[in-house]
Formats: structure tokens, sequence, C-alpha cells
């Protein structure tokens, strides 16, 4: 009994001088933190999404404080999280930021375009992009339709609809999951006021593109000859908007024979 009582004892004096120590540990090499770091971080939103293009929003708090970063860079809280972090800080909020959104650059639905195989596996598009030919679809640059790109989107804001993926702009922060996650490299970010847009990723010579897709750039260059501004140029037989030049006159859209830019 005496040697269970000086056991406890024991314990309870090296418990009591663990916590004194650590204590004084806590104390002696804190780091000091920016009251205002903490106040600007209970304003974010907590989605911790990558969307400004730090870690966090714990990191974006820190970046705002240090002045490495806009107040008003927050892209999911918009406007009324920007004039917050304003008030915060001490400054006036300004411009928000240009509202940016993903999109997909295919439109092979499953209507317009031809199928080389059945596929019946794991359905993920990496898994499908390990069959011959990438995926089942006859167009080796096309959406494979799988939803790896849904998988990862914290907001809900793409979906795979008609056998290719599409973007719900209302919803997305243009945070670049979706963007990472496409083994085909099909998504891209682009100005959420950009009006058109290429919806199409194939390289393939034109002949071949008719055979296999309905939806896609055959690179006939017509558009890029309708330009006025300069803003379109072709590139391994595929159209290429330049967002900084285009006045969005529609006209590229108009002369497109493939119908392949689009009004987004």
């Amino acid at each position: 009994m005496t040697m269970v009582i000086s056991t406890v004892i024991v314990l309870a004096v090296v418990g009591l001088l663990m916590g004194l120590l650590l204590v004084f540990a806590s104390e002696t090499f804190k780091v000091e933190v920016d009251p205002r770091e903490t106040a600007v971080r209970e304003c974010l939103p907590g989605n911790n999404c990558g969307a400004c293009g730090f870690a966090g929003c714990d990191a974006m708090a820190a970046a705002i404080v240090k002045g490495e970063a806009p107040v008003n860079g927050c892209p999911v809280g918009g406007a009324p999280v920007g004039d917050k972090i304003a008030e915060v800080m001490g400054v006036t909020a300004g411009e928000g930021q240009e509202k940016r959104v993903a999109f997909v650059r295919c439109a092979g639905t499953c209507d317009v375009t031809k199928n080389n195989c059945n596929y019946i596996g794991i359905e993920t598009c990496e898994a499908a992009m390990t069959l011959p030919g990438k995926g089942v679809k006859a167009c080796t640059y096309g959406c494979l339709g799988y939803g790896s790109c849904t998988a990862v989107c914290p907001f809900d804001a793409i979906h795979v609809v008609n056998g290719a993926a599409r973007v719900d702009r209302s919803k997305c922060v243009a945070c670049g999951k979706c963007v990472a996650a496409c083994p085909q490299k099909l998504i891209e970010i682009v100005p959420d006021r950009a009006p058109y847009a290429v919806q199409c990723s194939s390289r393939e010579k034109g002949p071949f593109v008719r055979k296999i897709c309905d939806a896609g750039c055959i690179g006939c260059g017509l558009c890029v000859r309708q330009c006025e501004q300069g803003a379109i140029t072709l590139s391994g037989n595929l159209a290429h908007i330049d967002y900084s030049k285009c006045v969005s006159c529609g006209k590229c859209a108009e002369k497109c024979p493939a119908k392949v830019i689009r009004m987004r």
C-alpha cells in the first residue's frame, strides 16, 4: 500500500513540474501575434480554399496584416468581407479584384462525340486515362466525363452534364482545385466578364476533328481574320483568345463554322 501511495505522489509531483515547465516555456518562447491578425481572421469565411493565392485563411490574414495582400483579396467573401477587413486595418477597401471563374475547354457531350469503346471499371478520370487512347471517346483531348474535378470542388460549382464537365459561375471562386485535378488539363481560369471562349482543346487537324466530334475546333483561322483587335491567334490547330485584347464584339463567334467559340 505504501508503494502505491508513493507512486501516486511521485507521478503527481512529476506532472506538476512538467506543467510548470510547459507554462514557463510557453511564456518564454511565445511568438507575439498582431491582434489585427486575429481580427482579420475572424472576418474571413474560413473555407481555406486557396482561391486568394495563400495556403488558407490564416495565411491570408497574416499576409493582409503584413501588407502582402489586399484587404479585398478574398474572392469568396467578396466586397462585404473586404469592407470588414478594411475597417479592422483602418484603410479603404477600394475596388474589389476582378472575379475569375473556371472554364472547361471542351464541348464534347455524349450527343456530339464518337466513342471508341465501352469502359467498365473505376469511374475516375485518372483510371480512364490508363486505357489505350486515353478514355472511351475518340477525341484524345476531350473531357473524360468521370468527375474527378467534381470530387475536389469544395463549392459544388462543377458537375458532369451529359458526359462533359460544366461550371456554375455563380458558385465558382476560381480556387483552381479542378484545374489541378483534371488529367486532361482542360480547365482554365478566365475572367468572369469574358462573354466568349473557345470550348475545345483538340489539336488535331480539321478533317479528323470533323469525323470524331461535331463541336470541335477545325483550325480554319476564320476567327483570327475576323478579329480586328488581334485578340485571337491560332496555335496547334486551335484558336486562343487573349482576354486583355478582347472587346467582346462577337465577330469571331459569328463566323466560326464549327460554332466552337461560344457565348458563356
